[in-house]
């Protein structure tokens, strides 16, 4: 699902909001995910899961093209645990 067919889902099982208003939420509510992993923060959203980063260590890698070795720097990058309602979810069927 992307985020258009998410405002249009919660659109139909919320006919008393606008979508203007849901665009606001959903957006709102993507961004402020986003600024607290980008300062190494956790979100957790009990019963679904918990957003936070883990770092990656520098590394060689392989320019795929002409096989050239190239240094990747270390970075953070995005992690999600799902919790235990959603493990169970995805596996009652």
């Amino acid at each position: 699902m992307i985020r258009s067919e998410l405002v249009q889902q919660l659109s139909v099982d919320n006919p008393e909001l606008s979508l203007r208003d849901i665009e606001t939420i959903v957006t709102v509510f993507f961004d402020e995910i986003g600024k607290r992993l980008a300062n190494d923060g956790r979100v957790e959203l009990r019963g679904f899961g918990a957003f936070s980063t883990r770092a990656r260590d520098a590394r060689t890698g392989r320019n795929p093209r002409t096989g050239e070795l190239v240094p990747v720097e270390a970075k953070r990058v995005p992690y999600f645990k799902p919790g235990k309602d959603m493990r169970v979810r995805l596996n009652m069927g």
